[in-house]
């Protein structure tokens, strides 16, 4: 009898662990300069369905203030008291990066919402081992934003950037790229992401007399550095980032930032896309489903990442549960970096997904077009 009972109790115990729900921690800056960026993958984030992989899943959100010390605490918490199995977020570089240290001691993917390469790279820094992101690399998107300026006849090019990482990656990829496109930069400033003032910067900008100037910024903060060039008199070309493909960028930048050129993913401009490109169907759809729910127009890219961070996981949780391995526990969570490490042909909204041991990103040309504000809204600028 005892026995019998003994094996009750290890069948139930065992039949609940098969049925854990897989849990996801989910840190996001939905107050604060990030705000803008933050909004959005919540929006996004409140649409994910409630499983993965066939799992039942529970999502935990936490704000962190657009503040790095913010978004470590709310990590630390979600491995030590949520006991998550992935974690989702931050979405700002600098966030993203404060991160990286607990994530690993907890031995906890995280997929970052953010977009500086540096929060992945080198993939084989132990930190980064179980960071990846769903954002373009700056490289990426500073590739096709050099082809555009040179397409354009830009022979020089002034520079503004966030003084902190995101800033930091855009500089060096740009002046990278731009080097490789016999780009000369005759400038190079930094503001800061709460500043209310940039006219010192903007002055020496505009006295190097450039062709074109790249704000290196994202959100409503990129505002700033774009409506002070135009308060001045510049009348060369504005191009920003990946970054501010925000409503918000749109509703305070208003009229000051009609005609701004930047790249961007192509869920941001996904009905005026040629029909060819591989990412438009799955695009549309989310475009489709999320305008249906947050009105015309309000589509992001951070709502398109957020939106391929569940896709993501999905197709990497269904292989990590056929390993045997359970949610809530250690090997699980190494089997679900594993097999996100390893996803191979996902379309999602930005893009087509090829992770490997060497790249936690995983987009290629695909991923990227450029785009153009024009009567108030994004516009798809084609890519030369």
């Amino acid at each position: 009898m005892l026995l019998r009972k003994l094996l009750l109790v290890t069948t139930l115990l065992s039949a609940g662990f098969a049925h854990a729900d897989i849990r996801v921690g989910i840190d996001l800056s939905t107050t604060g300069p990030a705000a803008a960026i933050g909004i959005p993958s919540r929006n996004t984030v409140q649409m994910w369905p409630p499983t993965l992989g066939g799992q039942r899943a529970q999502y935990v959100i936490l704000d962190d203030g657009s503040d790095p010390a913010s978004a470590v605490r709310n990590v630390r918490k979600f491995i030590s008291e949520e006991k998550v199995d992935v974690i989702v977020g931050p979405n700002i570089t600098p966030t993203a990066i404060a991160a990286l240290d607990a994530i690993a001691e907890g031995e906890t993917p995280m997929v970052a919402l953010a977009a500086s390469a540096a929060i992945i790279e080198p993939a084989t820094d132990a930190r980064r081992r179980w960071a990846f992101k769903m954002p373009q690399n700056d490289s990426l998107m500073a590739t096709i934003l050099t082809e555009h300026m040179a397409n354009q006849g830009v022979k020089t090019v002034g520079f503004i950037g966030f003084n902190d990482a995101y800033g930091e990656s855009w500089w060096r990829e740009f002046s990278k790229m731009a080097d490789v496109r016999r780009l000369r930069v005759v400038a190079n400033e930094r503001f800061g992401r709460t500043d209310t003032s940039v006219t010192g910067q903007v002055l020496k900008l505009i006295s190097a007399n450039p062709d074109a100037i790249l704000v290196a910024g994202s959100g409503t903060p990129a505002v700033l550095p774009q409506k002070t060039l135009g308060e001045r008199g510049y009348k060369g070309k504005i191009y920003q980032t990946h970054g501010i493909a925000t409503w918000d960028f749109l509703r305070v930048g208003g009229k000051d930032v009609e005609g701004t050129l930047f790249p961007t993913g192509p869920v941001v401009v996904a009905r005026q896309l040629p029909d060819i490109h591989p990412a438009k169907k799955v695009a549309l759809e989310f475009v489709t489903r999320y305008e249906a729910k947050y009105g015309a127009d309000t589509v992001t890219q951070f709502a398109g990442d957020a939106w391929g961070a569940w896709q993501l996981l999905d197709d990497a949780s269904r292989r990590a549960l056929q390993s045997g391995a359970r949610p809530g526990t250690p090997a699980f969570r190494h089997a679900l970096r594993d097999a996100i490490e390893t996803t191979q042909q996902l379309t999602v909204p930005n893009g087509v997904l090829n992770l490997g041991a060497k790249d936690h990103q995983g987009f290629d040309q695909r991923a990227r077009v450029m785009g153009i504000v024009r009567n108030g809204k994004f516009a798809y600028a084609g890519d030369k």
